[in-house]
Order: C-alpha cells, then sequence, then structure tokens
C-alpha cells in the first residue's frame, strides 16, 4: 500500500470501447477511473483506449496493445497497469506475466479506496470481506507472479503470500476469515435494527441521503443538521453512515442518515459487504437523492443510482431529488441543467450545500414528501395535558386549533405508525363536540 513517505507509483489507465458502448461513455468512464486511480493514491501517467469487437479471454486486451505496454513498462514509463473493467484471474496473471508489473482492474482500486477511508470499526470489517472476496479467487495468478519477482510485492493493494505450495493453506485460511467477518457483520446488522427500532420508539420519520459518490451528500448532512461529518471534493471521502435530527417547518423533527456514495460498476463484493449500512436506505421512510449538478455527466450518475436504488428495493420509495452545486453553472447552464433533470423528475430542488441557496425549498420539499405515510387526526386534548400537542407537532403537525371549554381541539396528522397514541383523545366521527370558543387559560 503506498504511503506518504514513499513515491507515487504511476498507473497506466487501459480500457477497451465494444460494439454497443460510445466514445462518450468510454470517455467518461476512464475520466472517472483516472479520479479513482489518483484517490487510491498513485499517480496517473497516461491512459488508452482500444476498439474492440469483443474481451480477448486471455489478456482482456490484444497483443499488439500488449506488446506496446510492455515496451512501455519496460521503458520505464510506468509502474503499474490499470484496466477499467474486472478481470477474470486468468486475464489478470497473463498480463502480469507479460508486464512483469502489477495490474489492477477496476474493483481493485475501488477496494483499494474503501480501505483507505474506512474509519469505523465497522466500516473495516465491510472493506476487508469484499477484498477477501475478491482475493480468494486470484491466488493462484498471486502466487505465480511471486516467483517471478522473488517474492517481493509491494504498492497499491499489495496482495500474495509465501509460495504456491501453501495456496490451499492460504484459501482455508481466508475462507475462515471471511466467516468470522461475516458473523461481525451480522451483528453490526443486529445492532443496526435495534437502533432504528430506537427512532422508531421515537417516532420520527427517516430520510436517507443518497446520490453518486462526491455529490455533496455528507456537505448537505453537515449544512442541514450541524453535523461534522467529514466531507472532502473526492471520491468514497466517507463510507459510514451518520445520522442526525432537522427540524423541518412546521417544527416537525426528520432523521437525515448519509450513505455510502454509488459509482458506475460498483463491486458486487461491496455492495454485499456493505448490507448492513446499505440497509438505512431500504428501512428509510424517504431517500433523498442528490445529484452534482456542476458533473458533464450528470445524468448517466442519476442513472446509475436510480439503478442501484431498484437493486435495493427501494426504488418506489417516495423521493427528493436534489440538484447540488448550482453555483458553478452559469445562469444558461444552470436553466439548461435543472430544465433536464426537472422533465426527468418533477418538482427537483435546485441548491448549494456549501452556500445554503436553496435550502428553504428544500425543507418544504422534504416536509411534503415525507407525510406520505401520514393519517390525519381529530383530538380533544384537556387542559392540563398541552404535552399531547407538544408531541403531536413534534412527530406530525397541527393544521389548527380550537379552544373549547373542556380543552383544545387540533386537527392535525401523525406518522401513521404514531396515531395510536392519540386514540385516547380522537374526537368521533360526526361529533361536533363543544363549539363554545374561549380564550386558553392564563
Amino acid at each position: 500500500m503506498i504511503t506518504t513517505k514513499t513515491p507515487r507509483e504511476r498507473a497506466y489507465l487501459v480500457g477497451v470501447l465494444l460494439p454497443g458502448a460510445t466514445d462518450d461513455k468510454v470517455r467518461e468512464q476512464m475520466s472517472e477511473l483516472a479520479d479513482l486511480t489518483r484517490t487510491a493514491g498513485a499517480e496517473v501517467v497516461g491512459a488508452d483506449v482500444q476498439k474492440r469487437s469483443e474481451i480477448e479471454p486471455a489478456h482482456f486486451i490484444g497483443m499488439g496493445k500488449v506488446d506496446e505496454l510492455r515496451e512501455l513498462k519496460l521503458g520505464g514509463e510506468f509502474d503499474v497497469l490499470v484496466v477499467n473493467e474486472d478481470l477474470s484471474p486468468r486475464q489478470q496473471r497473463n498480463l502480469e506475466r507479460e508486464l512483469k508489473g502489477r495490474v489492477f482492474d477496476r474493483t481493485e482500486v475501488i477496494l483499494e479506496i474503501f480501505a483507505r477511508h474506512a474509519r469505523t470499526h465497522e466500516g473495516r470489517l465491510q472493506v476487508e470481506a469484499a477484498r477477501l472476496h475478491h482475493q480468494l479467487p486470484r491466488l493462484i495468478g498471486s502466487y505465480s507472479y511471486d516467483r517471478q519477482v522473488g517474492g517481493q510485492r509491494g504498492g497499491l493493494g499489495s496482495r500474495g503470500g509465501p509460495g504456491e505450495q501453501q495456496i490451499e493453506t492460504e484459501k482455508r485460511r481466508i475462507r475462515k476469515r471471511i466467516r468470522d467477518l461475516e458473523r461481525e457483520i451480522e451483528q453490526v446488522r443486529a445492532q443496526r435494527h435495534q437502533q432504528r427500532t430506537g427512532r422508531r420508539r421515537a417516532e420520527l420519520e427517516t430520510a436517507a441521503i443518497v446520490g453518486y459518490t462526491n455529490a455533496g451528500k455528507s456537505t448537505l448532512l453537515n449544512a442541514l443538521t450541524g453535523a461534522s461529518v467529514r466531507a472532502e471534493h473526492r471520491l468514497f471521502a466517507t463510507l459510514d453512515p451518520t445520522t442526525r435530527r432537522v427540524d423541518l417547518p412546521a417544527g416537525r423533527g426528520l432523521l437525515l442518515t448519509d450513505t455510502v456514495g454509488f459509482i458506475q460498476k460498483l463491486p458486487t463484493d461491496l455492495v454485499a459487504a456493505f448490507r448492513a449500512t446499505l440497509e438505512e436506505v431500504t428501512e428509510a421512510d424517504l431517500v433523498i437523492q442528490v445529484l452534482d449538478a456542476s458533473s458533464p455527466a450528470v445524468e448517466e450518475q442519476a442513472t446509475t443510482v436510480d439503478q442501484e436504488l431498484a437493486g435495493l428495493g427501494a426504488g418506489d420509495k417516495p423521493r427528493v431529488v436534489v440538484l447540488n452545486k448550482v453555483d458553478l453553472l452559469g445562469p444558461a447552464a444552470r436553466r439548461r441543467v435543472v430544465g433536464a433533470l426537472s422533465a426527468r423528475y418533477p418538482g427537483v430542488v435546485a441548491i448549494s450545500a456549501t452556500q445554503g441557496l436553496g435550502f428553504e425549498d428544500l425543507l418544504k420539499a422534504i416536509d411534503a414528501a415525507s407525510r406520505g405515510e401520514m393519517v390525519g387526526v381529530d383530538i380533544l386534548v384537556p387542559y392540563g395535558s398541552e404535552r399531547v400537542l407538544a408531541t403531536l407537532r413534534k412527530i406530525g403537525g397541527i393544521d389548527r386549533t380550537e379552544y373549547v371549554d373542556s380543552g383544545t381541539r387540533a386537527w392535525g396528522w401523525a406518522p401513521r405508525h404514531a396515531a395510536g397514541r392519540f386514540e385516547p383523545y380522537r374526537v368521533p366521527s360526526g361529533t361536533n363536540g363543544s363549539r363554545r370558543a374561549r380564550r386558553p387559560p392564563s
């Protein structure tokens, strides 16, 4: 693994353009791969895209391109090769043999970033499990390469072991470690379930902030709630979910949870490992989807998030779509982007999380969207029991009140799962109650 005390490894990026893919799409993916590689700690020194009719089974790319890369590698032009797809163990092993150097696929780069950015015990467990799942089928290639270089390996995402004769022993060790990690992650999952149950007891609605990585989710959470979640202009700056309360315009409280960002081709091992974290999305009452208005690929990124939400079973949840970073656009570009996204997501709210622009409209939109599971209540609260009204304002809302001889009559709304607590004060349907209004007691 690269540290600040050693020179950064120089990475050369390679992708393929297959039939059905567009130049723009592959260019966008290669640009994103460059960002990922830099975030993982390497310096990008070059990139190339090969047009092919199909993936080459043995080397991923054609032998002519392999020969070109070998000449560049032997000439000292780069240290490691990074491929914009998932490589099979065979392809990775063959490329490393031909180039006499390290080869990473897209998944390994993302895993390296996650390993660097995991801060909590939970995050480290999830990342280790994902890395071991990815490493297990690659042990043979890893040991073969070790023999070539005398067992000396290092740099980005080091892997390998003492020799091919120990492959089976290493496989058993890894499988046992994976089982241990999965048990610990299940414990985390159970703890999260208990935490969510506690939030339900508090009878507050919950909202999960989701979006493409680096869209500004953590910055938005910090701005709305005063949290101090780490927010940086880089991919996957935060991995561990944070929940904070925000007060909506009517005074009702809502719990916001920041979640891990999505990305194109998010490794399935990571999705599986971060199941406990992603359950925050599936269990939320509302999804707040953050889009980066300044990204040229904002619509493609929105599609990726839509697909991930559908895969998690959260695609049909009530949703507020937020177009962030509009302060980075000129007037014409802003109108164009907002118009395009409004056609796709009616009611999209344009904001700047760093400048605090558009927050009033955003909170109103969140307030309205999170009322989906609300039911109307008509209650009569005796004088001296005003705490009941305070609770209704906290978890729901009051549209109007009227003071009568026997107490305060209130018309409002509350979450369906919490409406039962107001049943003792419910005014039966068709009952007018005492209509003689009076001043509240001093």
